[in-house]
């Protein structure tokens, strides 16, 4: 029998001081190139969630070294984190060259979207077959126009229906001229960062007649640009050339605070009415939905930076939240959080060129739709994105329906509603932001 968290979410301001996790999209990014290179990398304060530990599995499986370094945390709030520690680094011994080892069982990417495109262009250099697998929801998502493009620069693939898990590749990985529309920059970022391991001689060129979340293509390349790898690319991003015979070095530091999750605490307090201070990001990060805080003082709501020995984002409302239209093709993930934003907002909000969302873990345009309706929320749907008639909400059970943000973003709903909010599947959160049900108080009881 399946057991679900129900997460029971009581109004309240939401206020104190918040410390931002580790953004996934560069701890997958920097365990991708670290199992990659040659030498030992030291990746410190890396998101420890079901997400970053599914990349760290399947980066083991592909024969690198990979350990723990825990630091004492009496304050954990992850029952996973046995003994109160937390996860303080990886020290990741990596395999050079791009040569995988012969697997015997299936990759399991679990819910990990990110570790499924970006790992599997990378096993797609090895001369063996590499078969990736993963959760429901990931053998929905299809990698088809990714599979497309690797087939046509010389690698061997095969997959289930639409281009979905399981999915088989194997190289070598001969170069040439693909092209490869991206619904999703993960496919793009994975070429790129497979490409430069290409044996010497292959030439990767790629065209991209769609790009939607350029803002994560920037961050890829800010990594190729980190280990001096050499490309070619068009200034809209239609075009790139890579050259292979490159190596990836050691992959040091730390990992920069994740806006993506950050949104989460910030959309409490302009919902709640409190104040919240932010600790862990840098306001020079590429991360595209950094957007989110543009997007709150828009709104009506205040996002400032201060520095004092490290930055700090402050945000707080002391009016009414106003709607407007926001553009989303470049931070699709937003969409969850905004559309309860827009519930709470004066006037219509309207969420748009964000069709992608319907591509993520769940159709989140359509979920967010059904799930704040049940909460007393005006929605309608568009291909693109949603139209949020802002008024107020009463309490009520929603489902999370498995997606972390969606989840995420129907507790942050319930600090503002008329009654408590009753979340089904709140678990979820742990993919990528353990400890968030717990900063809003909320009771979780399993049934």
């Amino acid at each position: 029998m399946l057991c679900f968290m129900l997460a029971i979410i009581t109004p309240k301001r939401f206020t104190g001081t918040v410390r931002i996790p580790g953004s996934k999209s560069h701890t997958i990014r920097r365990l991708i190139i670290a199992a990659m290179a040659e030498g030992v990398s030291d990746i410190e304060t890396p998101l420890d969630s079901l997400d970053a530990r599914s990349c760290a599995a399947v980066c083991r499986a592909l024969g690198a070294d990979i350990e723990e370094r825990r630091d004492i945390d009496p304050a954990c709030p992850n029952p996973a984190d046995a003994g109160g520690t937390k996860l303080a680094g990886w020290r990741v011994r990596g395999i050079g060259g791009g040569k995988t080892p012969a697997l015997n069982a299936p990759l399991d990417v679990g819910n990990s979207g990110t570790t499924l495109f970006l790992a599997l262009a990378v096993a797609a250099l090895g001369d063996r077959p590499a078969t990736f697998t993963g959760d429901e929801q990931i053998r929905r998502r299809s990698a088809g126009p990714l599979l497309a493009a690797l087939s046509g620069l010389g690698v061997r693939v095969s997959s289930g229906e639409n281009g979905c898990a399981p999915i088989t590749v194997e190289g070598p990985w001969r170069g040439g001229r693909a092209s490869l529309p991206c619904p999703t920059s993960q496919y793009l970022s994975a070429i790129l960062l497979a490409a430069p391991l290409a044996p010497a001689g292959a030439v990767t060129e790629i065209d991209v007649p769609l790009l939607n979340e350029r803002p994560y293509i920037e961050l890829t390349l800010s990594y190729l640009d980190a280990q001096g790898i050499r490309y070619e690319r068009a200034e809209d991003y239609s075009y790139f050339r890579i050259p292979g015979g490159a190596a990836y070095k050691p992959m040091n530091g730390p990992v920069p605070g994740d806006f993506s999750s950050a949104a989460f605490p910030g959309g409490a307090a302009a919902v709640g009415g409190g104040t919240v201070t932010l600790l862990g990001l840098d306001p020079a990060d590429p991360q595209g939905d950094k957007g989110f805080f543009d997007i709150l003082n828009q709104m009506g709501a205040e996002a400032r930076w201060e520095q004092a020995g490290e930055w700090r984002l402050i945000v707080s409302r002391s009016g009414r939240l106003r709607g407007g239209e926001f553009d989303l093709n470049s931070c699709p993930d937003l969409l969850p959080i905004m559309a309860v934003l827009g519930a709470y907002a004066d006037g219509e909000t309207a969420l748009v060129n964000a069709a992608h969302a319907r591509i993520k873990e769940t159709d989140r345009i359509a979920v967010m739709s059904k799930e704040l309706g049940k909460l007393g929320a005006l929605m309608r749907e568009r291909s693109d994105g949603l139209i949020v008639r802002g008024g107020s909400l009463r309490g009520g059970r929603v489902d999370g329906h498995g997606d972390h943000r969606a989840a995420m973003s129907l507790a942050v709903a319930g600090l503002g509603a008329a009654g408590p909010v009753e979340i089904i599947g709140a678990e979820a959160a742990d993919v990528t932001y353990p400890g968030f049900l717990e900063l809003l108080d909320a009771r979780c009881v399993w049934s």
